[in-house]
């Protein structure tokens, strides 16, 4: 699967590209259809130590799975927004099957 990254404002570490690439791979295991992953990664110029988003959108036949995380690091945020779209991802295979 194709994973595109791509970080709004700031370079991004190639440690952080691995992690993401790995953890959204993964989501292969959970439905058939994936055609590419999209992930963007932002920090919002606030007080709040929670300025990390995470925004990962999987491009399926006919429709998207997105999910939108806030988190104090893009290593976590990542891991919410793929659990998130993992749930997502099986419910969506669920409906097929029916």
């Amino acid at each position: 699967m194709k994973v595109s990254v791509q970080s709004v404002n700031f370079n991004i570490s190639n440690d952080l590209v691995n992690f993401i690439e790995k953890k959204v791979n993964n989501l292969e295991k959970f439905h058939d259809h994936i055609i590419d992953a999209e992930v963007y990664l932002k920090v919002q110029s606030t007080s709040e130590k929670e300025n990390k988003i995470v925004d990962i959108r999987i491009n399926l036949p006919g429709v998207d799975v997105v999910a939108k995380k806030q988190s104090k690091t893009f290593e976590e945020g990542v891991s919410l927004a793929v659990d998130s779209v993992k749930r997502q991802l099986v419910k969506r295979k669920e409906k097929l099957r029916a």
